[in-house]
C-alpha cells in the first residue's frame, strides 16, 4: 500500500508539473479588477504544484457527483448498462471542455474558475428522447441547447435591461431554494410523502455538512481549500462504518481503462418540445450569466456592474461545448453552483484551477471504474452538499437584489415570482392539471420563477420613464428632502443601484448648497438613466455657477484670515467644487436656453 502511494503521489506530482508547462501563464487578458485581500488565490495568480492539484481534484470531485443526474436520466430512459456508461464518459468529456473554454477566456469562456455539471432541469428532456430515439437522441437537446447560447451570446449586451441584477437574483435564489427539498430528503432519507427520518442517514449527512461549515469557517488556509472533500471523506467513511456504503460489487465487471462509446446522433423534436426545450435553454443560460456575475463579484474588490463581455463568452463556451461533445452522445451542461461554493469556502478562483480540474475530468472520462465508483457516494453526502450549495445561492440571490434601489414595482416582480416558485415547489400536483405538452415546462418551479421575473420586469417597465424632472422651491426648509427624495424615487423607479443613489443624493444636495452658496436660487431638478449612466441636472437661477476643478491648488489659511469676506465666500465655493467632484465622475456647469444649470454624471 505503501509503494502504491507513492507511485500515486509521483504520477500526481508529474501530472500538475506536466499540467503547468502545458498552461504556461499566456491566458487571455481579463478586465483589470482590484484584489480583494480575503482571497488566497485570485484569477490571475497560479497556486503551487500541492495546493492546485488539491483544489482541482476538490472541483473534480464536487462536479462528477452530480453525475448522479446523467443516472437518473438514463434509468427513466430505460438505457442499459453500456449506454449509460457512455453517456456519462461522453458527459465527462464535455464537462471537461466546458470547464476549460470558461477558464481560458478570451473570445470563447467568461476567464473565470466555473465548473460544469450536468445540466438537472435538462432531465425529463433527455430521458424523453433517449426513450424515444435511443441514446442518440441526447443530441436533439444538445443542437437546441447550443444553437440557442450561440444565439443568445453576440446579443447578451443589448439584453443587459432584460436581465438586471434583481431578474438575475431572483433566478440565481430560486434555484438554491429548489435545491433545498431535495438536499433535505437525501441527508436524512426521507421519501416522498414519507416523515419518519433515518438515523444513520441523518448522522452521516450532519456530521458531513457540520465538517463542511467547521473547515470553511474555522479551518486555517490548508483546511479552508480541503473543507468540501474532507467533508466528503468524512461522510464516507462514517457511511461505511454504519453499513451504508452500497453497490460496491458493480465494479467487478467494469474495464479500468476504456475509449467512450460514440452515439450517432438522432436529430427529432416535435414543436411542443422544441418549444420547451429554447425556454429552459434560455433560462439555463440564464444561470450562466448569475454564475460569471458571483464568481466576478468574488474576484472584483470595486465591483459594480456586471462584465458583460464575460457574460457572453461563459455563454458562448458553454454553447460551444455542448454543442461538439452533445452532438456524440453527452448530457447537456451547466455551471455548477456546487463549485462556485467550494470556490467561495477555498477562498480560491485561479483559472488555473479550472484548467487542471478540466484535465481530471477528461482523464477521468477514459476510467469506467473510477467514474462508476463515484455514482456510489451516499446520497446523505450527496444531501449535505446540496445544502450547503442552496445555502450559497439563496443568499448570493439576495445580495444581488437589494443591490438595487426597489420601488413597489420591484417589489411585487421579485415577490410574485418567487411566491409562484415557492407554490410550486410546495403544491406540484398544480403541473399536473396542466396539458401534457407543457408539464415539462410549467411543472419546473425553477423555470416558472424565471419566466415570471423576466416577463414582470418587462411589464412594469411600461410606464417607466428614463427621464424625470420636478420644480424645487429654493425657500421651502424641506428643499434638501425634495431633493434626496426625488433622487431616491427615481432611482428605485430605474432600478439603479442602490449605493450609486446614495452617492447621487448626498452630490445633488451639496450642489443645491453650492448654488445657494453662489447667491443663486434652485429651481428645479432633472434626472437621466439608461443602465450605464445617472445624470442629475440642477437648475438655478442667474448665470452658470463656475466651479473649481477637481485639481485646482487649497487656498493658503494665511490668506483667509488675512483677506476680506470676498475671499472667503470664494475659497468656500473652491472647497465646494472639490467635493462635487470627488462625489461625482464627471461635473458641469452652463446654459441652454437660458436655463442655467448645474450637471452632475455618475458612472453605473
Amino acid at each position: 500500500m505503501r509503494a502504491a502511494a507513492m507511485i500515486a503521489r509521483r504520477f500526481f506530482r508529474l501530472f500538475v508539473a506536466s499540467t503547468m508547462r502545458f498552461f504556461p501563464l499566456r491566458l487571455p487578458a481579463t478586465a483589470a479588477r482590484r484584489r480583494p485581500p480575503e482571497l488566497a488565490y485570485a484569477a490571475g495568480e497560479r497556486p503551487p504544484a500541492a495546493s492546485l492539484l488539491l483544489l482541482a481534484a476538490q472541483h473534480a470531485g464536487t462536479t462528477m457527483a452530480f453525475i448522479a443526474y446523467v443516472l437518473v436520466a438514463a434509468r427513466l430512459a430505460g438505457l442499459d448498462r453500456l449506454g449509460t456508461q457512455a453517456m456519462v464518459a461522453m458527459t465527462l468529456l464535455g464537462m471537461a471542455l466546458c470547464t476549460a473554454l470558461q477558464a481560458w477566456g478570451g473570445r470563447v469562456g467568461s476567464g473565470a474558475l466555473l465548473v460544469h455539471m450536468p445540466n438537472p432541469f435538462m432531465i425529463p428532456f433527455v430521458a424523453a428522447l433517449v426513450a424515444a430515439h435511443g441514446p442518440g437522441g441526447v443530441a436533439s437537446a444538445a443542437l437546441v441547447y447550443g444553437v440557442v447560447a450561440l444565439g443568445m451570446a453576440p446579443l447578451v449586451r443589448h439584453l443587459r435591461p432584460l436581465f438586471p441584477p434583481t431578474v438575475v437574483g431572483v433566478v440565481i435564489c430560486m434555484g438554491g431554494m429548489a435545491l433545498v427539498s431535495t438536499s433535505v430528503r437525501q441527508m436524512l432519507n426521507v421519501g416522498a410523502g414519507q416523515w419518519q427520518v433515518d438515523g444513520a442517514s441523518a448522522l452521516v449527512g450532519g456530521a458531513t455538512l457540520a465538517a463542511i461549515v467547521l473547515l470553511s469557517v474555522w479551518g486555517g488556509r490548508r483546511l479552508r481549500l480541503m473543507a468540501l472533500l474532507a467533508a466528503m471523506a468524512l461522510g464516507v467513511l462514517i457511511a461505511a462504518a454504519l453499513g451504508r456504503l452500497e453497490g460496491g460489487q458493480a465494479l467487478a465487471g467494469v474495464p479500468l481503462v476504456d475509449l467512450p462509446r460514440i452515439s450517432r446522433p438522432v436529430i427529432r423534436l416535435d414543436a411542443g418540445m422544441l418549444v420547451a426545450l429554447c425556454l429552459v435553454a434560455v433560462l439555463s443560460h440564464l444561470d450562466t450569466l448569475g454564475s460569471v456575475i458571483m464568481l466576478d463579484k468574488m474576484d472584483n474588490a470595486d465591483w459594480k456592474r456586471a462584465d458583460m463581455q464575460a457574460i457572453a463568452g461563459g455563454i458562448k463556451a458553454n454553447g460551444i461545448g455542448d454543442l461538439v461533445v452533445g452532438m456524440l452522445g453527452a448530457f447537456p451542461t451547466a455551471t455548477c453552483s456546487a463549485n462556485i461554493a467550494l470556490a467561495y469556502a477555498t477562498r480560491s478562483t485561479a483559472r488555473v484551477i479550472g484548467l487542471a480540474t478540466a484535465a481530471l475530468l477528461a482523464l477521468v472520462a477514459f476510467l469506467p471504474q473510477l467514474t462508476l465508483a463515484l455514482t456510489l457516494i451516499p446520497e446523505p453526502v450527496l444531501g449535505a452538499v446540496g445544502l450547503y450549495a442552496a445555502g450559497f445561492l439563496i443568499v448570493s440571490g439576495m445580495e444581488l437584489i437589494v443591490s438595487r434601489a426597489m420601488d413597489s414595482r420591484t417589489i411585487f416582480a421579485v415577490g410574485l415570482s418567487l411566491a409562484a416558485g415557492v407554490a410550486l415547489m410546495e403544491m406540484p400536483q398544480l403541473a399536473q392539471q396542466l396539458p401534457e405538452g407543457l408539464r415539462f415546462l410549467l411543472g419546473n418551479p425553477f423555470v416558472v420563477t424565471g419566466i415570471l421575473v423576466i416577463a414582470l420586469n418587462l411589464l412594469f417597465r411600461l410606464g417607466t420613464a428614463q427621464r424625470a424632472s420636478a420644480a424645487l422651491d429654493a425657500a421651502s426648509p424641506a428643499l434638501h428632502a425634495d431633493i434626496v427624495s426625488f433622487v431616491e424615487a427615481r432611482g428605485a423607479a430605474w432600478g439603479a443601484r442602490r449605493s450609486a443613489v446614495q452617492v447621487a443624493a448626498l452630490a445633488a444636495v451639496e450642489a443645491a448648497e453650492a448654488i445657494a452658496g453662489g447667491g443663486r436660487h434652485v429651481t428645479g431638478i432633472r434626472g437621466s438613466f439608461d443602465e450605464f449612466n445617472l445624470d442629475l441636472e440642477l437648475l438655478h437661477s442667474g448665470a452658470p455657477l463656475p466651479l473649481a476643478g477637481a485639481q485646482a491648488a487649497p487656498p493658503v489659511a494665511a490668506d483667509l484670515l488675512e483677506g476680506d469676506d470676498g475671499a472667503l465666500d470664494a475659497a468656500l465655493a473652491q472647497v465646494s467644487g472639490r467635493l462635487l467632484h470627488h462625489l461625482a465622475d464627471r461635473v458641469g456647469s452652463g446654459e441652454t436656453d437660458g436655463q442655467s444649470w448645474l450637471r452632475l454624471h455618475f458612472q453605473h
